[in-house]
């Protein structure tokens, strides 16, 4: 996929403002406010700013934190990044394509699954329903 690249006015005029704050300033959504955290629909999820396929529905899992969670991603998808913020260590992860902020992953998903959650704000995804894809 081509890289999507924007100045910082045309992010504003393309993302809500919620959208731009988690996105392009790495803000975080309220935990539990997010259309998609009890959503269990099949199909893909893609970066709302670029379009990008990011994750596949059937390694969603409800993971009990209140934001949606994954555990992997559509391979070359997502840049990982070290993030030292509020006195913590942990893992950004960002869409490859444009590089919004996503949320972060962590060592503490299913077992079974490979042991990987990606906490994911629900403001930055799409869900393009199978369905829809057909």
């Amino acid at each position: 996929m081509k890289k999507f690249l924007k100045s910082d006015d045309e992010w504003k005029e393309k993302l809500s403002d919620e959208q731009y704050h988690v996105m392009r300033q790495g803000g975080t959504e309220a935990p539990f406010s997010g259309k998609y955290v009890n959503e269990h629909g099949a199909g893909m999820y893609r970066c709302v700013a670029c379009g990008a396929k990011l994750f596949n529905s059937d390694v969603k899992f409800d993971s009990g934190t209140g934001w949606p969670s994954f555990s992997d991603a559509i391979d070359g998808s997502i840049t990982y990044y070290d993030d030292t913020s509020g006195g913590m260590h942990r893992k950004e992860v960002r869409c490859t394509n444009c590089g919004a902020h996503l949320g972060h992953v962590f060592d503490d998903g299913p077992k079974e699954k490979g042991g990987k959650r990606y906490c994911i704000n629900s403001v930055c995804l799409d869900l393009q329903k199978e369905e829809d894809q057909k």
